[in-house]
């Protein structure tokens, strides 16, 4: 469970994990000295994993975002899995329940592209995608109030 200072650390870093330690021991009233040993104890805690970047996929020159839901045929979810780890332009991937194994989401530079992916694993599974036009609510994390 997180204290009110620990939710106010983690709430400072969502906004920009570039900041100094200075700057965020001002931000939440407390030492440079005091916010490292509660950034060591988050990330030992796991709950802080990672500082990392956000690459808008655009300025790379991918176009197009699509959502697909896959169902390996019989006998082959093993060898759709490895194709869906092997291809970079799928970004992420969900290992479901339900009537679809995998939802996943790629970008791709083109229609044409999205075929090509698509086509590696038609042979191997069932498949519906979706083209993403927009997202109102990007990755986020789940709410860390106190409960």
């Amino acid at each position: 469970m997180l204290n009110n200072i620990d939710q106010r650390i983690l709430e400072v870093l969502l906004k920009d994990s570039r900041i100094s330690l200075k700057e965020l021991a001002q931000q939440v009233g407390l030492s440079s000295p005091s916010i490292s040993e509660r950034l060591h104890r988050l990330e030992e805690r796991g709950v802080i994993r990672a500082f990392s970047i956000e690459i808008d996929p655009q300025a790379l020159g991918y176009q197009l975002q699509a959502i697909v839901r896959i169902r390996p045929l019989p006998g082959k979810l093993h060898i759709v899995q490895k194709l869906i780890e092997e291809t970079p332009e799928f970004c992420e991937c969900d290992k479901v329940t339900g009537d679809d194994c995998f939802i996943v989401r790629l970008f791709v530079r083109s229609i044409e592209q999205l075929d090509q992916i698509i086509d590696r694993i038609a042979d191997k599974a069932e498949t519906s995608t979706a083209i993403v036009k927009a997202q109102p609510i990007k990755r986020r994390p789940p709410p860390f109030g106190i409960a």
